[in-house]
């Protein structure tokens, strides 16, 4: 059974009255505590002489077990429950985003400049020189998020109106930690050709395209297309983002334990955009002996079921995934739940690293396996080395757009997956401190400065 955290993706606040009488608190955290919510702020809202009213702030694990802890509180005594408020709800209503105006028009004179007559002054410069458009708009600063909704993190196809809340929360990624303007584009089909032609044609707004929650294998096709038809960065971050970060865990996570790249094998499950990304990513690195698993197991020659990415990486050998962990020394997850067990880490190589990325539930959960691994990172953000592509593309287009980048490249995001590393020093290096936190200030300078080298080196900078 898995045993989930209380986390805040499960906050509540729950608004009580209670008499005021000295012990009516602690019966409600009691019961809170007793149900496994975690307690936060407790606020007074209200007092008279003879009531109080609080708001109580908990973290659940899951809905169902914040009903659970209502229905505690609820069951006590003179205590009256007066709202429930599910704070991950509260806090997107009305959506996360907004577009503001840089200047503010104070008079006619302003308004005369900044629309017309004289706006059409800058229209014709952009006109006679359409290079203007990057000194004279937004779009040198400016990503489109586009997403059919296929793919949305573990929870598969919503569509574009459900990948909606994820694409503006994208959007406030690259604005708080790049200061780029990302807006969400959310179409309304899945069909692989008219999302490359609706791509080309909005792209003149836009600086850099970031694609994002796209099911493979289509991702592929698309984002290939578009790179060759668009002068302009097009990244997919479910693929790269994740590769390069990844990649930036792995390389200290192998100096930790002492490990070459060259030598060490590697076994990655989860087929998908990135799974097939980190294989291709870990391979431009320098990896050597990767077998990647997919829900039926090895992929492997054998198989008659493999798609033209997965055939990149078949194996002689078929078997289950257990098999494939027999004397690995790495185990990267980028796939479902529960599907690693702790004797299949206990077959591993002696000091294995385990990176259980399926989130919010990991291929196995980290208390499971502390004493039997040398390092362990999730996507979570709970548990120590959580591997979040955040620390990745806000800095990948931030340099990207500061050098004018015509395309993206592999040595680009190599470039990127070692400055992320290199922010961990050898002295602080350790089993639970192999990447940086997300709130690392560092992180996007250093990866935008990375980004923008590699590009000069491939030629593809144009500033």
């Amino acid at each position: 059974m898995v045993n989930l955290t209380p986390n805040p993706s499960y906050s509540l606040t729950i608004r009580f009255q209670i008499p005021n009488q000295a012990g009516m608190l602690a019966n409600v955290t009691q019961a809170i505590a007793q149900a496994g919510g975690n307690i936060g702020q407790i606020d007074l809202v209200e007092q008279t002489r003879k009531v109080i009213v609080r708001d109580i702030t908990v973290d659940a694990s899951s809905s169902e077990h914040a009903e659970v802890i209502v229905n505690a509180v609820r069951a006590l005594t003179d205590i009256v429950v007066l709202d429930v408020y599910d704070r991950t709800f509260a806090l997107h209503r009305g959506g996360k985003i907004e577009v503001r105006s840089k200047l503010s028009l104070k008079n006619q004179g302003d308004l005369a400049m900044a629309y017309t007559p004289g706006v059409g002054r800058i229209c014709t410069a952009i006109a006679n020189d359409p290079e203007q458009v990057f000194n004279l708009t937004i779009k040198s600063n400016t990503v489109a998020i586009v997403t059919d909704g296929s793919a949305v993190l573990g929870l598969g196809n919503l569509g574009p109106e459900g990948a909606l809340p994820v694409m503006e929360g994208k959007a406030m990624l690259f604005r708080e930690f790049a200061g780029i303007d990302a807006f969400p584009v959310c179409l309304a089909t899945q069909d692989t050709d008219a999302i490359v032609e609706t791509v080309k044609n909005i792209s003149p707004v836009f600086g850099g395209i970031n694609l994002e929650d796209i099911s493979a294998p289509r991702c592929f096709e698309i984002e290939a297309r578009l790179q060759r038809e668009l002068n302009i960065p097009i990244f997919h971050d479910d693929q790269h983002g994740t590769a390069i970060v990844t990649l930036a865990a792995l390389f200290n996570a192998l100096k930790w334990v002492k490990k070459p790249m060259d030598e060490v094998r590697i076994v990655l499950n989860g087929a998908g955009a990135a799974g097939v990304a980190i294989a291709r990513l870990l391979r431009k690195a320098g990896a050597k002996y990767i077998c990647l698993c997919d829900s039926r197991g090895i992929i492997s020659h054998s198989r008659t079921d493999l798609n033209s990415q997965k055939r990149e990486f078949a194996v002689e050998k078929g078997g289950s995934l257990a098999d494939a962990m027999i004397g690995a020394d790495v185990f990267l997850g980028v796939s479902v739940p529960g599907v690693v067990t702790p004797e299949m880490v206990r077959s591993m190589a002696r000091d294995p690293i385990v990176f259980a990325m399926a989130n919010p539930i990991p291929e196995i959960q980290p208390e499971l396996i502390s004493s039997d691994v040398a390092v362990m990172a999730t996507g979570r953000s709970d548990y120590p080395n959580q591997i979040n592509n955040v620390l990745a593309f806000p800095g990948i287009f931030r340099g990207a757009l500061d050098c004018r980048a015509k395309t993206m490249t592999t040595l680009m995001y190599l470039e990127a997956a070692a400055a992320i590393a290199s922010l961990i020093k050898p002295s602080d290096l350790d089993r639970e401190h192999i990447i940086p936190s997300v709130f690392d200030e560092r992180v996007a300078t250093a990866v935008a400065a990375a980004v923008q080298q590699a590009a000069r080196q491939d030629g593809v900078a144009e500033r």
